[in-house]
């Protein structure tokens, strides 16, 4: 087990130590305004994220393990503190250029897919080279590559509704993978799986991460976290423990 302080010892990352940092929060917080109370999701989190891991964010409801995952996936912004991803300040980007660099740099897996049903597989793949304006060849050649990756080749003129839920699962994070996005950011990907399922999933994101991408999973699961090198434990908006895997 070690200390959360001990991932990140000063808000300056070094430059050798940034070649293996693909993510860091410095002293963040978040407040939310609840009529007239104030309610702090994050209470002033360190923390770096080093390129290549597989990390199990875990707590109860309310510890801010959802309210994390959403500032690091550059859907929320802190009220207070940094948040670098690839060495890039995002407070600094505006709303346009945030969302370009969630596209190039985050693939999103959520619990409930989140495909778009009138869309086939190979549209839904595509939609992040899409909004990148990827060409029309390149775009076609990589939603196939990454179709085969998660073994879906034979159904990409397939609709989300004609697809298992692991299918539809694999859909998504083939779609989160075409952008070779820095991170892979996963809310309770197996939710609405059977455990069966499920195991297939997480071995799908195991693979992928000992291919050298780096992936951040929220979870209440034991079983799902212990896929992870490290699980990292929070409590009243801050990270409690972290704690090393023998995945």
């Amino acid at each position: 087990m070690i200390s959360a302080t001990n991932m990140l010892t000063s808000t300056a990352v070094s430059a050798e130590s940034s070649r293996q940092v693909v993510a860091v929060l410095e002293a963040v917080t978040k407040v939310y305004q609840m009529g007239e109370a104030q309610v702090r999701a994050l209470a002033g989190v360190t923390v770096a994220f080093e390129r290549g891991g597989f990390y199990a964010i875990m707590g109860a409801s309310g510890s801010g393990k959802s309210t994390m995952l959403n500032l690091l996936g550059c859907l929320d912004r802190p009220t207070s503190g940094r948040y670098l991803l690839e060495g890039q300040d995002v407070a600094v980007l505006d709303d346009n250029a945030l969302s370009e660099f969630r596209l190039r740099h985050l693939g999103f897996i959520f619990q409930s897919f989140n495909l778009i049903p009138q869309l086939t597989v190979s549209e839904n793949i595509e939609l992040p080279l899409y909004y990148l304006d990827w060409d029309a060849n390149e775009s076609a050649a990589r939603v196939e590559e990454m179709a085969a990756r998660v073994g879906l080749a034979d159904r990409l003129e397939h609709r989300p509704a004609e697809l298992s839920g692991g299918e539809q699962q694999r859909v998504a994070i083939a779609r989160a993978l075409a952008s070779d996005p820095s991170i892979l950011l996963a809310d309770e990907p197996t939710g609405n799986l059977d455990s069966a399922t499920s195991k297939q999933i997480m071995a799908l994101l195991s693979e992928l991460n000992e291919q050298g991408k780096t992936v951040l999973m929220v979870t209440h699961e034991p079983d799902l976290a212990a896929y992870a090198s490290r699980r990292l434990h929070m409590q009243d908006g801050l990270i409690d423990r972290i704690e090393e895997t023998s995945a």
